[in-house]
């Protein structure tokens, strides 16, 4: 898990933890890792990303459409997960305690 600074960008979050990635064949993500670096990154890996082009982009790269639909899914978790306001706020100031309340959040929304 990484805990970023609040400014830090996505795609620049992004390539730190790309080392940790397991092995997959594709990665979903929204506008804000469309980055040549990020795309070449996961070019070298072997992973083909499925990354809607921002919209300053004068050539779009083309992404499975289909595919990306099913990100709504994550997207449903983080808006459950942010019901809760010490997880909204970033009420907790270590990134384990962080992390524990995440966990206890996921496992109490997934038992309800």
């Amino acid at each position: 898990m990484l805990l970023s600074e609040g400014q830090m960008s996505d795609h620049k979050g992004a390539r730190l933890v790309l080392d940790a990635l397991p092995p997959a064949r594709t990665l979903i993500a929204d506008r804000g890792y469309d980055s040549a670096g990020l795309r070449n990154a996961l070019a070298t890996k072997g992973i083909t990303p499925c990354i809607p082009s921002s919209r300053s982009r004068k050539r779009p790269f083309a992404y499975d459409k289909a595919l990306y639909r099913q990100r709504h899914k994550v997207e449903n978790l983080f808006a459950k997960l942010k019901d809760w306001r010490r997880i909204a706020t970033r009420y907790d100031r270590c990134a384990h305690t962080f992390f524990s309340a995440i966990c206890i959040a996921a496992s109490v929304i997934f038992w309800l």
